[in-house]
């Protein structure tokens, strides 16, 4: 039996992928927290994620290192304070682990790191050996995790995977995706109809199953992966997706991008707009024939599933 130990057990992609493993009778699974909840005796409490965290109880036995934990969104109003925040948890944190873990004699370290990394748009899909370009801070320290845990793995025996997903949506997911969902189910007129865009997404389902498959695959060994749904979709199709699976009908108005990205300059939201007018799109095909893998579900039934 493999004993796995799993950071950020109690998020999204968390919560979904101890589901999956402990259905897996050869995986034992444990879980590093930072606060108690009331977790099962599998569980360690360390407290905050730095560089002083001590993770070696938790790491005993351990023979591979699921580590998602991570500060996705800064709450600091100063771009110094937020960057800090980040590297705190996204690098040091990491480092740390990861040194622990190989101390303690473990295989293998997954770091779910994100597409951002490769750059937050294309007009060719991004593929795992494209130069890197992360452009905000949340990707440049999840690019610098990248790199340090690389060089780590070349002074040790530890292997490192590393996971690019880009925005995942599933029913509960937060952030991006969540305000979607609720825009969906409210089925409001917006002036969206007119993006023509087209982007990846990845179901947590698909994503799941990927980080699953990766834990004892001979071959992912030292290697970086993107992931993704198997189709591209714009932005006002997703919405109208969500609309029809939430039972609605879509009312999205064809406004031009050019106008609509007037209007938000003129009231400081043009970023919001070029987040969802921009295009971003990942080849998997790496993924699939290294792995031998394909995507679970399609883009559709992990729609559907968002309103099960």
């Amino acid at each position: 039996m493999r004993k796995i130990l799993l950071t950020g057990s109690t998020g999204f992609i968390g919560k979904k992928l101890c589901q999956s493993i402990i259905k897996h009778e050869e995986f034992e699974l444990c879980k590093v927290v930072r606060n108690n909840d009331n977790s099962a005796s599998n569980s360690f409490i360390v407290g905050e994620f730095n560089c002083d965290t001590d993770f070696s109880s938790a790491l005993k036995g351990v023979s591979v290192v699921i580590h998602l934990a991570a500060v996705a969104h800064s709450n600091y109003s100063s771009p110094s304070d937020a960057a800090k925040s980040y590297k705190s948890c996204n690098v040091d944190a990491t480092l740390t682990l990861a040194k622990q873990a190989s101390e303690q004699g473990v295989s293998r370290f997954i770091f779910l790191s994100s597409i951002g990394v490769n750059g937050n748009s294309n007009s060719v899909p991004f593929t795992p050996l494209d130069l890197e370009c992360p452009v905000d801070d949340y990707a440049k320290s999840k690019h610098r995790a990248e790199i340090v845990l690389r060089e780590l793995s070349k002074l040790t025996e530890m292997e490192v995977v590393i996971i690019r997903p880009p925005l995942v949506y599933g029913k509960t997911a937060p952030g991006n995706f969540g305000t979607l969902l609720k825009v969906a189910e409210k089925n409001l007129p917006l002036p969206l109809g007119g993006i023509n865009n087209k982007r990846s997404f990845v179901a947590i389902d698909n994503l799941v199953d990927l980080i699953v498959t990766c834990i004892d695959h001979p071959n992912a060994v030292n290697q970086t992966f993107l992931v993704s749904d198997d189709e591209v979709i714009s932005t006002s199709d997703l919405l109208k997706k969500l609309t029809l699976a939430a039972g609605k009908k879509p009312r999205l108005l064809p406004v031009p991008v050019s106008f609509l990205m007037f209007i938000a300059s003129m009231v400081g939201k043009k970023a919001t707009v070029e987040k969802l007018s921009s295009s971003l799109t990942i080849d998997i095909e790496h993924t699939k024939s290294t792995l031998n893998w394909k995507p679970l579900i399609t883009l559709d039934e992990g729609v559907r599933r968002c309103f099960e």
